[in-house]
């Protein structure tokens, strides 16, 4: 059976990018079971809540939920378990450094298959204020808006 090609995105945290300014990301693996891959292949996982955090020189994966496979047996997995992150050492020791100098946190961005493999797309993030939250809202409406105006003149509607 050939493998996969592609990108495949199973679940993605769209609030992260509200509450977080996202600095930088990283492409980690994910240390699962056999029945949290089959969960994962059918589509069903979450990141509400999710977040990662340094252990023991480790990175490790807290409250991201995949549901138990309808079909396993008592082999399957506990949903909200701790996965570990799999990161070259050099990655791992410079997210390390950068969480402890400042008010810096790993905020799950994606979950997908990158050529059959199950991925995790973590993002260096910075918690943003009630304010930054509303900037970014009243930008993003004007940004809306400008592009409904050149539309409307590209059409003619406007002189």
């Amino acid at each position: 059976m050939p493998r996969e090609k592609g990108r495949k995105v199973v679940a993605s945290n769209k609030k992260a990018r509200h509450d977080y300014a996202i600095l930088d990301t990283y492409e980690a693996g994910m240390a699962l079971t056999g029945t949290e891959v089959k969960s994962l292949r059918a589509g069903r996982a979450s990141l509400v809540d999710a977040f990662a955090q340094e252990r023991d020189g480790e990175l490790y994966l807290h409250s991201m939920h995949i549901p138990e496979y309808v079909q396993g047996t008592w082999t399957n997995h506990e949903p909200r378990r701790t996965r570990k992150l799999l990161l070259k050492r050099l990655e791992i020791d410079r997210l390390i450094g950068k969480l402890r100098e400042s008010g810096l946190t790993l905020v799950p961005l994606q979950v997908y298959f990158s050529d059959g493999w199950a991925k995790v797309e973590i993002g260096l993030a910075k918690g943003k204020k009630a304010y930054d939250k509303r900037q970014d809202l009243a930008k993003r409406d004007a940004d809306r808006e400008i592009q409904r105006a050149v539309g409307r003149r590209g059409k003619g509607m406007d002189a």
